[in-house]
């Protein structure tokens, strides 16, 4: 595929919304159940880490083991929540359901799917970081107003992710080879990324490399900081980081799936 071809810029309307739309319908029709996982989770690891093994941990930064991982695991959500719709579940409705078909067969073209997917994606980081900034706060350890600000951000994190989920996408023959990048891509981060310790008990080189160039570093920076209230001027950098390569990504998938999907 030329460069030319994976910058070029989508092409959108107003009609982009009505994959996001379909999606929110079939999501709200299995509400019970795709609430459980955002609900549970967080409680079992704030009781298993945040609470029991914090029990052998001294303060991180200033506060306490449970407050450290707290703001780390709405990072791991915002990321969790988009990728894997934009993988698993994208590669469903594209491969198994047809959907996308169905979609292309109304006047959307397939940058308005795609787009709509990622969205969408997004919108799922949105609703599982406000279910686990709801536990967390029952546990007491967000601080308010500026832990709400969290939930804004999921999107932008959430889109990001959505984004690197629809090129793996785009460049899976099987299902079954998502378990790579979920394997090399996404666990790496989930334990590295500043979530279970900091960043300062890396190796200096290891850190700059994880400042520049792992995604979900920068998303624990803002989140952490917007659920402790510590908010900081070098987090507009991570923000504007975040902005940049979710927008470079949202054209690159949305130009790689249309690869895939027009023969």
């Amino acid at each position: 595929m030329r460069l030319r071809e994976l910058f070029a810029l989508p092409t959108l309307s107003r009609r982009t919304i009505e994959v996001w739309r379909r999606n929110a319908k079939v999501f709200m029709k299995t509400y019970r159940v795709n609430f459980i996982p955002p609900v549970v989770e967080p409680i079992l690891y704030l009781a298993a880490l945040g609470f029991g093994l914090g029990l052998f941990v001294k303060e991180i930064e200033g506060v306490s083991y449970a407050k450290f991982i707290a703001p780390a695991l709405i990072g791991i959500t915002i990321m969790n929540a988009s990728f894997f719709e934009c993988t698993y579940a994208s590669f469903v409705r594209m491969y198994f359901q047809r959907t996308f078909d169905a979609i292309m067969a109304t006047p959307l073209n397939v940058d308005e799917v795609i787009a709509g997917e990622m969205l969408w994606g997004a919108t799922r980081s949105v609703i599982s970081t406000s279910i686990m900034l709801a536990v967390i706060t029952v546990f007491g350890l967000a601080t308010y107003p500026f832990a709400l600000l969290a939930i804004p951000f999921a999107f932008v994190g959430g889109l990001m992710f959505a984004a690197f989920g629809m090129c793996f996408t785009a460049i899976t023959p099987r299902i079954d080879s998502l378990n790579y990048p979920t394997s090399l891509f996404v666990t790496p981060m989930f334990l590295v990324s500043g979530t279970f310790f900091p960043l300062s008990a890396l190796p200096s080189g290891v850190q700059t490399f994880a400042n520049l160039f792992v995604p979900l570093v920068p998303v624990v920076k803002i989140a952490r900081a917007l659920t402790l209230g510590r908010l900081e001027f070098d987090l507009l950098l991570s923000l504007v980081w975040i902005l940049a390569v979710a927008g470079v990504f949202f054209i690159i998938a949305v130009n790689m799936m249309k690869k895939r999907l027009i023969v």
